[in-house]
């Protein structure tokens, strides 16, 4: 057996020990995820093996200028506790982002902030609280923001973007769709041809408003229309803020709908088209720094071990009505863009 051979087989050894001790550890989780001290300890011992979301940041300059790269991706909500425990983070980290900021305000190496989108929004409380961070780094650096649009920035999206002091999209870029939405289902119906029935002791005839299990009342939907009205023109205002348009003149196109790139030329929420490079390129001009940096997106391979383990097992009952009710709607105000077809 030749040299090359011999090492081969070390490797598949080494490498189906590896995956067996990872099957043990993840059936050992999954038998006592109900102990919450036992899973602080397991999520310790995943941290010391492939580290936190933070360490994407490690890599940031102290020496030489630099733009700050930051990519909002995915739909823009709060960071899953334990998403990185078998490896399956969400694209979006709230958590690091809100980080990276407060670090970029600290670093005086830093020239600016590029803004780059590919999400069609998400939940209105992280949309604002990060809005809010970016002002705050305006506010206390007095450094430019410039937003680029990529594939997609609609809804949440637009609402950070509203934050730079510049944005471009891509010519195929879709953007816009300014608007709140709270969804929730009623299936009193079909659990009526079930018979199920829920069954809901309240302290008062609201507390349990938006059960999918019976219809809204006119005064339930009064009391959610409020909470969108407000969001909603918490929306326009900071469009209007950002885009220096009138509160009238944005609420004429922030009807819902979603815009080509040129369309959000002509309509002033954006200020031009450009590609990829002709962006990059032009802010480096404007800042006179050629050096990016953006967090770090490589993952460890203990990571990747554990995620191939965690998702070649079958979903559980509870974990399939979780992923349902997801799917159905959950009663959160979003700035969200709905996919064609969902």
């Amino acid at each position: 057996m030749s040299k090359k051979q011999n090492n081969g087989l070390i490797v598949a050894a080494v490498i189906f020990v590896i995956v067996g001790i990872i099957s043990v550890i993840t059936n050992t989780i999954s038998s006592k995820s109900s102990k919450q001290s036992e899973a602080t300890d397991i999520n310790k011992m995943m941290e010391s093996l492939y580290g936190t979301s933070n360490q994407a940041l490690s890599g940031m300059p102290t020496t030489e200028d630099f733009i700050a790269v930051m990519p909002i991706e995915g739909t823009i909500q709060a960071t899953v506790a334990d998403s990185g425990m078998y490896g399956t983070t969400q694209t979006y980290n709230h958590d690091m982002l809100m980080e990276y900021v407060n670090l970029l305000i600290k670093n005086d190496h830093n020239k600016g902030i590029v803004l780059r989108f590919n999400t069609p929004g998400g939940s209105v409380y992280e949309a604002d609280e990060l809005y809010l961070k970016l002002m705050e780094y305006k506010e206390k650096t007095g450094r430019p923001i410039w937003a680029y649009m990529e594939s997609q920035c609609c809804s949440g999206g637009v609402y950070l973007a509203a934050a730079a002091d510049e944005q471009y999209a891509n010519r195929i870029t879709t953007t816009g769709s300014i608007g709140v939405i709270m969804s929730t289902y009623d299936m009193s119906g079909l659990y009526e041809k079930l018979g199920i029935k829920e069954v809901n002791i309240v302290s008062a005839k609201n507390k349990d408003m938006g059960t999918a299990a019976k219809p809204m009342s006119s005064e339930q939907k009064a009391i959610y229309q409020a909470f969108v009205d407000e969001y909603y023109n918490q929306f326009v205002e900071i469009v209007a803020k950002g885009r220096d348009m009138s509160i009238d003149e944005v609420k004429a196109i922030a009807d819902g709908r979603i815009y080509t790139a040129s369309q959000a030329v002509e309509n002033g929420l954006i200020d031009g088209i450009k590609s990829s490079e002709e962006f990059d390129a032009y802010v480096k001009e404007k800042s006179g720094v050629d050096n990016f940096y953006e967090p770090s997106k490589e993952t460890n391979p203990f990571a990747e071990l554990f995620g191939m383990v965690s998702q070649s097992k079958e979903k559980s009952e509870a974990e399939v009505l979780v992923e349902l009710m997801n799917n159905l709607g959950s009663g959160v105000p979003m700035y969200y863009a709905e996919p064609i077809g969902k």
